[in-house]
């Protein structure tokens, strides 16, 4: 019990780490949260720095979901530790799920900075690539062609994030194939992407009003997207 508690404290504060807060802080003095669409995202920061900054920030809160899944999650994980797991789901995915759950909450609701980050997208990303590539993969070739189709970074994510599950169930039920931890996967990354979709409710309205606004150009620094 002692050692869920510490690795989900460090996810959490992995997590927490406010990348977009810190480089706009540090590099233009003032905090991206105070410009565009308000929160501590890549998208925003692409937005008002343009897209040099908002790839880095993207970058670095994929490896906050990577980092507690992949390293915080190994750190705690021993064979050899009485589990006690009466569930049927794969024990160390589960301390993978739940170290990449604490990493998203963090970023969202960042400790070091008033519990307002971003949106949990890039960070989520980066939990189901330590987690599941495969998968992972194809969650990023349909944000590309919808945001390619339509410019929209939120719609885009949406999709990615409803992507990773629907993945899963179609390669593991009607390709046949071998999906490792299937249970697990299937249980959590429904749970993560409704979170993501959940966090993007303003977005969704926008989009059903036809208000949200879209990126036109990756050239400038001033972008129009709210996401």
């Amino acid at each position: 019990m002692v050692n869920m508690v510490i690795v989900v404290l460090l996810s959490y504060i992995v997590g927490s780490i406010p990348t977009s807060i810190m480089l706009s802080k540090w590099r233009h003095g003032f905090d991206i949260r105070e410009k565009g669409s308000g929160y501590a995202g890549g998208t925003n920061v692409f937005r008002v720095l343009g897209w040099k900054s908002g790839v880095f920030v993207i970058i670095m809160d994929m490896l906050k979901g990577v980092i507690a899944t992949t390293v915080i999650a190994r750190l705690f994980w021993d064979p050899t530790l009485p589990f006690y797991n009466r569930t049927p789901f794969d024990d160390f995915t589960i301390i993978q799920m739940i170290c990449g759950g604490a990493a998203i909450i963090g970023h969202v609701w960042t400790v070091f900075a008033g519990f307002r980050g971003g949106k949990g997208i890039a960070t989520g990303a980066g939990m189901l690539l330590g987690i599941a590539p495969t998968e992972f993969i194809v969650s990023i070739l349909v944000f590309a062609v919808v945001f390619y189709s339509f410019r929209y970074v939120s719609l885009g994510s949406i999709m990615a994030a409803i992507a990773f599950p629907l993945s899963i169930v179609i390669r593991h039920n009607i390709l046949s194939d071998e999906v490792h931890s299937y249970k697990t996967l299937i249980f959590f990354s429904t749970g993560v992407a409704l979170f993501l979709v959940y966090s993007h409710r303003a977005n969704i309205k926008r989009l059903l009003e036809g208000t949200e606004r879209k990126i036109t150009s990756f050239g400038s620094k001033k972008q129009t997207d709210v996401a």
